[in-house]
């Protein structure tokens, strides 16, 4: 399953992160995948879709970066998965 995780750094933590990620890499661990990333142009926020069959992985993963990060995690669907489901009868 798909999940846009979005990704508030502390105040000034910005720096840390991506100095953490260069040195440490993203810290994931297996089954959770990630797919593509993007970062407001403030740096304080960043957006990413990762897929895992298991959400519980999330706790481990955010584990490694509670303290720089604040994790919103949310299950999606691609827009035309939505659109099909929507218009079926049983949608």
């Amino acid at each position: 399953m798909l999940y846009m995780v979005i990704e508030k750094f502390r105040a000034g933590a910005a720096a840390e992160v991506y100095q953490r990620a260069r040195e440490r890499g993203r810290r994931l661990p297996a089954g959770l995948e990630y797919i593509a990333s993007w970062v407001d142009c403030d740096y304080t926020t960043c957006f990413q879709l990762m897929n895992t069959d298991d959400p519980a992985l999330f706790e481990v993963w955010t584990q490694e970066w509670q303290d720089l990060v604040e994790f919103e995690i949310i299950p999606v669907r691609p827009s035309a998965e939505a659109a099909k489901l929507i218009e079926s009868p049983a949608g």
